[in-house]
């Protein structure tokens, strides 16, 4: 065989070892495309490669490595949802509990002909419409933080005139428990901060310190940072790592008003305004910090 002959030869050769390897790679992409297309849109099947090259085991893993996600996600977003579904059944038994209360002291104020007893039943009856107030408010603000339409404008705010007005409002119920908060605000500090939105954050956590502490709450101020601290009864039934999750209450606190919604709120807040938040829990006491943009 001449040499041209020989190089015809080895060319056809090559040609029809491209043209197989054509025809291999053409049936593994079929076969791949038709395993996306038959799959169980939730099942765990994997694609596997029959022709072993780099470039095939790369796309096989490409892909695998989407399916994986696609499954987070998918288990993430039903878990979301069950925990939603729990959430929303603990706040409706949290609010047809106390309407129930009111109701049946409401009735025994009716019937009831002294009238020192009548007023202490209206007193408990008013009571239990307050702690359905303040799970409605809760619900309504979570609902509003949460609307896409929902923005904030943030301008220099004197945090510390903010923190003082929240106080002044509370003070019934911290005479009521006979606590003096400790209060240590820095007067001249301005923070960028939506001032109605700031007054709710700090409402919520005062709220939250007066619900669930074990004592009066220190509040601190340091330029940015504002630092809310109180002991807890019980600091291992907190998750800190949980608290500013919706519906999220510790082991035991469903007795007190609030359907778990404050915290959550507080989280939504911070981050529409660029503010950070923050919770740790030393021992026995919980501490909050809110770390907001200096003017």
């Amino acid at each position: 065989m001449d040499g041209f002959a020989l190089v015809i030869v080895v060319i056809a050769a090559v040609v029809a070892g491209a043209a197989l390897a054509a025809m291999r790679y053409e049936r593994e992409l079929r076969r791949m495309a038709r395993f996306l297309e038959q799959r169980e849109p939730v099942g765990n099947a994997r694609m596997t490669a029959e022709v072993r090259t780099r470039g095939v085991l790369s796309l096989a893993r490409g892909v695998n490595a989407e399916l994986d996600a696609l499954q987070d996600e998918r288990i993430a977003a039903q878990t979301a949802r069950q925990s939603f579904q729990a959430g929303l059944t603990c706040l409706s038994h949290d609010i047809r509990t106390p309407l129930a209360g009111a109701q049946g002291y409401l009735q025994l104020a009716e019937d009831e002909p002294d009238p020192a007893t009548k007023e202490r039943y209206l007193g408990a009856a008013a009571h239990r419409l307050g702690d359905v107030r303040v799970l409605l408010d809760d619900l309504f603000a979570f609902a509003q933080v949460h609307d896409p339409s929902f923005a904030v404008a943030c301008e220099p705010v004197r945090a510390a005139d903010v923190a003082g007005d929240v106080l002044a409002s509370l003070y019934p119920q911290f005479r009521e428990r006979g606590w003096e908060p400790r209060v240590s605000l820095d007067e001249e500090a301005l923070v960028l901060a939506d001032a109605e939105a700031l007054a709710r954050v700090f409402r919520n956590l005062v709220a939250n310190a007066l619900r669930h502490g074990a004592d009066a709450p220190v509040i601190e101020q340091r330029g940015g940072r504002m630092t809310f601290a109180n002991r807890v009864d019980n600091p291992h039934a907190l998750d800190v790592e949980r608290l500013f999750e919706r519906f999220y209450q510790g082991a035991g606190a469903r007795s007190s008003a609030g359907a778990g919604l404050g915290l959550a709120i507080v989280s939504q807040l911070a981050e529409a305004m660029n503010a950070q938040v923050n919770a740790v829990l030393d021992g026995d006491v919980l501490r909050i910090t809110v770390t907001l943009r200096e003017a």
